[in-house]
């Protein structure tokens, strides 16, 4: 992807979004907190390219996450006393379903996409709480 791609996109990201970090919620903007498209399903777990696969991060927070579970690092950002934009995650998790329905592939993005929107999901709804499992956190299906 030229650099002309990848600026346009995050233009067209900030336009959708508005101009703030996704995980820290810091304002962004040319000069100050450098933006950066972050793929909410990371490439590694067959995320795609695509718009509906991205959010605007802060250089920082993008780096930090790495290969990271949305709901993990957005757990971790809200200890560090940051507040993630949860429900933008969610949305921009919805909008990719959709269009992986209509284009069809990502088989690999898949279960990832539906796990990590369930528990976002999940953990927007307050009057829930996690069941505890033997290993982990165990989040019933809705």
């Amino acid at each position: 992807m030229s650099r002309a791609d990848r600026r346009s996109r995050l233009e067209l990201i900030l336009e959708r979004d508005g101009p703030t970090c996704v995980w820290c919620g810091r304002t962004v903007a040319e000069g100050l907190v450098a933006a950066t498209t972050e793929h909410v399903i990371p490439r590694v777990k067959g995320g795609p390219s695509w718009i509906e696969n991205e959010v605007a991060a802060c250089r920082r927070c993008n780096a930090r996450r790495g290969h990271r579970t949305l709901t993990s690092w957005a757990d971790e950002c809200e200890s560090n006393g940051w507040q993630p934009d949860r429900p933008r995650l969610v949305a921009v998790l919805e909008a990719l379903h959709e269009r992986i329905e209509v284009e069809g592939g990502q088989r690999r993005a898949r279960p990832y996409l539906q796990s990590q929107l369930r528990r976002l999901r999940y953990s927007l709804d307050e009057n829930r709480s996690p069941i505890s499992g033997s290993d982990s956190c165990r989040y019933p299906d809705r």
